[in-house]
Formats: structure tokens, C-alpha cells, sequence
């Protein structure tokens, strides 16, 4: 369960972390009461479950309770990525003189927390790990012994001295904080440090363990402030497993395995999936009839990729279930079908046959990857 910012930082503040004055708003009139509250300047933030808020429009530096509430305004009717808005975070301005970055998260990989640090905060942190690796301090750290003084050393080492006590400080804290409430990822980006040397966190992304929230009802209950995704409430009214993502191209598989390795396959082609939907081991056409449907009702979808083998699941189903759909809802969007495995040959005539000017047939998994990319992006015909 990803946290919103302001949730994080409730977390943060029971642990001693620093973080800046903050008010939740929602709506434009608060956003103004709450600057005004807070000397009448603020950072206006949005809160939503996805990142890229500085780049896209989601964070506003103002000067007065009025353009707080032109900001909020601004957000809570737009939304952000598709996404509805249905709160701000009005934060006290405080002067900063220094910004890092920092985070701890679970690594499946090894079986161990992965901790990491480096003094150029605000960034797009994949981008850097990819250009300027060495920027990055990584420590591992074994959960049998846990964060010990000389990780901590070892991470603060690529700050300044001035810099490094307050730091650390927040790192052992962060490092409780991950244990106790059963978190996998814990991120401050950007950490600050301030003109007078303390160091704060000035933003949070959390993320708890889903499967351990049954130990801490506290923090489950914070699900009742999350908006309903109208998609992914349609999919779980009709027993789909759905998860809404950020990119442009719709996933339908059968099979948890084969969808996320088509999700892969999809960002190796240059795509950026828009969802994880799994329409199970024996997919019927009115299953997949119901799984096009929910994905076609994203706005965001702009190709869709259908990657189906056939165990249980028979080709020719699958095909007659698409052209079902596509007779319930009117396709703006190409949708790319990979069939394979059981009555796979059966199912491609169907949809040839057919001739429906929205399918794109392919043969393998990367030809149909590669394709549903490229339409997704205009490239293709």
C-alpha cells in the first residue's frame, strides 16, 4: 500500500524524523486558511500515489493565500495523470541550503534491505543510477544484524561533514521505522539540509507490505482516504485481478507469470504498461470479453497488448471473447492479440476472419510487445 505524502510524514513524525508545518486541504478555501496559517506562504502539493508530481504540474511554490487557493483549485479539479485528486499539502517555505536524497527498501533479489544515499537530491534518481552510478552510495544490510554505526557511516560518507550527524540521525530512524511497520520502501527525496544545519525530510514515499497490514489496522484504515479508481473497482467487481499503472499501453494475460513478463518484454520495447490484468488459468470469452472492456475504459490506454497461452484457456475462446467485446464497446485504440498454446491456430482464423480493422495480429510475445509500443506511441501504421 502506497502512502500519500502527508501520511508518510504522520509515520516520520512518531519517529522523531524532522519534517516541515504542514495542513491538508481539500479544497481551495482550506488551501488559503492553511497558508495563511502557515505566515502566508506555502508549497502547494499534491497528493496522489505516483510520482513525477515536480515535473508535472503538481507542486506550486505561492505567495499569498490566493494563489494557494488558485493552485489548489487547479489540482483538485484537473487531477494528475488520470488520476483524481481529492487533496494538497500546504507546507511551511523553509530555507534550504543543501538538498540530498536517500532511501531503504526491501531487496527480493537478495533478501536483504538495500540502503541508499547520495548528495544530489531532487533527481531522478533511475536517471542517475544509470549515467553516474558512482554518485550512489549502496549498503546492504543483512536483517539478521540489522542497520549497524558502520552502515550508517558508510552511507552519510558521500555528504558533507556539516551534513553527515543529522543525516545519519534520520537514517537509524527511517531504518526502525522500515521494521516496525512493516514497510518496503522508505524514501526521502529530497532531504534537506537547512540554513541553520538541521537536516529534514521534506517529502516521503512509503510503502507498506500489503500482506502485513493485518498487524497494523492503523494504517490499513488510512485506505479510506485513497479515491476509488472507477477501473479498478469495475475489475474487482467482476473477479479480475487489476492494478492501475502510469503508462499508455494495456496488458491482458492469463496467468500473474506471463502478465508481468509481458510488462517487461513491453518496457524492453520501448512501452510503458497502463495496467497488470491477469484474467486467470482458464480465461472464458465472457472473461475476456468483461477484461477488454475494463481496459478500453482507461483514458490512458492507448494500444492494448492481449498475450494469451493456451493451457486451460483455448485459443478459440479467446478470440471469440475479443470480438464479443468489441461488439459491447466501440475500440478507439489498436489492440495487438498474441495467441498461443491450446486451439492457438483456431483462434488467429477467428480473428482473421474477422477482419476487425482494430486487431493486430502477432506471433510471438516481443514481435506483439514491440507492436502494441509502437502504436501506442503513433510510430506505427
Amino acid at each position: 500500500m502506497d502512502l500519500y505524502e502527508h501520511q508518510g510524514k504522520e509515520l516520520f513524525a512518531r519517529y522523531d524524523i524532522p519534517v516541515p508545518r504542514g495542513i491538508v486541504a481539500t479544497t481551495a478555501e482550506d488551501a488559503a486558511r492553511a497558508t495563511e496559517e502557515l505566515g502566508g506562504r506555502s508549497v502547494v502539493k499534491i497528493q496522489v500515489q505516483v510520482g513525477g508530481r515536480g515535473k508535472g504540474g503538481g507542486v506550486a511554490l505561492v505567495d499569498s493565500p490566493q494563489r494557494a487557493a488558485e493552485e489548489a483549485e487547479r489540482m483538485l479539479r484537473d487531477g494528475f495523470k488520470g488520476m483524481p485528486v481529492t487533496r494538497v499539502l500546504c507546507e511551511e517555505l523553509l530555507p534550504i541550503a543543501r538538498e540530498f536524497y536517500t532511501s531503504l527498501l526491501l531487496d527480493r533479489s537478495t533478501g536483504r534491505y538495500l540502503a541508499l544515499m547520495t548528495a544530489e537530491g531532487g533527481v531522478d534518481i533511475e536517471e542517475l543510477a544509470r549515467t553516474r552510478p558512482e554518485a550512489i552510495r549502496r549498503v546492504q544490510v543483512d536483517p539478521s544484524i540489522g542497520m549497524r554505526p558502520f552502515h550508517v557511516r558508510e552511507l552519510v560518507a558521500a555528504l558533507p561533514s556539516e551534513s553527515r550527524q543529522g543525516a545519519a540521525d534520520i537514517i537509524g530512524k527511517a531504518y526502525r521505522m522500515l521494521l516496525e511497520v512493516d514497510a518496503t520502501l522508505v524514501e526521502i527525496n529530497p532531504l534537506v539540509q537547512l540554513e541553520d544545519g538541521r537536516v529534514v525530510a521534506l517529502d516521503s514515499k512509503v510503502t507498506i507490505d500489503d500482506s502485513a497490514l493485518f498487524r497494523h489496522p492503523d494504517i490499513e484504515s488510512l485506505r479510506s482516504a485513497f479515491p476509488i479508481d472507477p477501473v479498478e473497482a469495475r475489475a474487482k467487481e467482476k473477479g479480475l485481478q487489476y492494478v492501475k499503472l502510469d503508462g499508455d499501453v494495456g496488458i491482458i494475460g492469463n496467468g500473474a507469470g506471463l502478465v508481468m513478463s509481458t510488462l517487461d518484454v513491453v518496457a524492453q520495447a520501448g512501452g510503458r504498461a497502463a495496467n497488470f490484468l491477469d484474467v486467470g488459468g482458464g480465461a472464458s470469452a465472457d472473461q475476456m470479453a468483461t477484461s477488454l472492456e475494463v481496459v478500453l475504459s482507461d483514458p490512458a490506454v492507448s494500444s492494448v497488448l492481449i498475450n494469451i497461452f493456451g493451457g486451460i484457456t483455448r485459443g478459440d475462446l479467446v478470440a471469440r471473447g475479443v470480438l464479443e467485446a468489441l461488439e459491447r464497446v466501440q475500440p478507439k485504440v489498436p489492440i495487438v492479440v498474441r495467441l498461443d498454446g491450446t486451439n492457438a491456430a483456431e483462434g488467429r482464423k477467428i480473428l482473421a476472419e474477422a477482419q476487425h480493422p482494430n486487431i493486430v495480429s502477432a506471433a510471438t510475445m516481443i514481435e506483439a510487445a514491440q507492436l502494441a509500443a509502437a502504436l501506442a506511441s503513433g510510430v506505427a501504421a
